[in-house]
């Protein structure tokens, strides 16, 4: 393949442009509030997880306080109508009498294990909405966190999308003047040489392979018309004189 002088070292400033393209897609690809946002959502889904158990640990005992409140209040109401009618003077029978003086007394032991029973519930019932309270502000706080990371992120983005946009812009001014086969011979050999497609000889050393040519390939160079693509005997890429080549 032949291809003017001019339009090869074209060719280098496409492949500029297309690296500074993957540079700015690499960089938005690895802005580091990725990584935070994705470590405050674990950290957020598993304060989710806790806080939805210590709701329902609360929302458990608040039910069982009201069935301990209630059988309290039927002890003590029953208590009550005994004690009535033991004041009354209605039971006059001495075992009637004494049975039910058993009755208000196991009535009251009862009454206080159960009202025991409130405490121990309410204590925990309080230590359950600690609890929540607690989360729910660590919920906020990490979710605060991720609502600026992400701010932050959105903002670092729209800066790298606009210096894409202008960069792809550019890259196709610059392609629009290169050769149509030269540049289809550039695009297949970057997408086959991990975006590098031609890169330039300097000081006898293709800057694509990083190797220095030898004094057979040299000597091949040389011998070339101006105009001959040149191809890395190394790495394959398009190999582009300047007047920095060393030849």
């Amino acid at each position: 393949m032949n291809a003017a002088p001019a339009d090869q070292i074209r060719l280098l400033d496409v492949q500029e442009l297309d690296v500074r393209l993957q540079q700015l897609t690499h960089k938005k690809k690895s802005l580091p509030e990725h990584a935070e946002i994705e470590s405050l959502t674990k950290d957020l889904t598993q304060l989710r997880d806790l806080h939805v158990a210590a709701t329902t640990e609360e929302s458990d005992c608040a039910r069982e306080q009201t069935k301990a409140e209630q059988d309290v209040d039927q002890v003590r109401q029953r208590a009550a109508r005994d004690q009535k009618r033991l004041d009354s003077g209605a039971v006059t029978s001495p075992k009637d009498l004494e049975n039910l003086q058993k009755e208000i007394a196991s009535l009251a032991r009862r009454q206080g294990d159960l009202e025991d029973i409130v405490l121990e519930v309410m204590e925990r019932r309080e230590s359950a909405q600690e609890r929540v309270e607690e989360l729910a502000g660590r919920l906020a706080s990490v979710q605060s966190k991720i609502d600026d990371a992400t701010a932050r992120r959105d903002e670092a983005s729209a800066g790298i999308d606009a210096e894409l946009a202008s960069v792809t812009k550019q890259r196709e001014v610059v392609a629009g003047s290169v050769p149509a086969d030269l540049l289809r011979l550039y695009d297949k050999l970057r997408e086959q040489q991990g975006g590098i497609g031609a890169a330039k000889l300097y000081q006898r050393r293709c800057e694509g392979c990083r190797l220095e040519l030898n004094i057979t390939e040299l000597n091949d160079v040389r011998a070339a018309a101006p105009d001959t693509v040149l191809r890395c005997e190394n790495c394959r890429r398009i190999l582009v004189r300047t007047s920095e080549s060393g030849l």
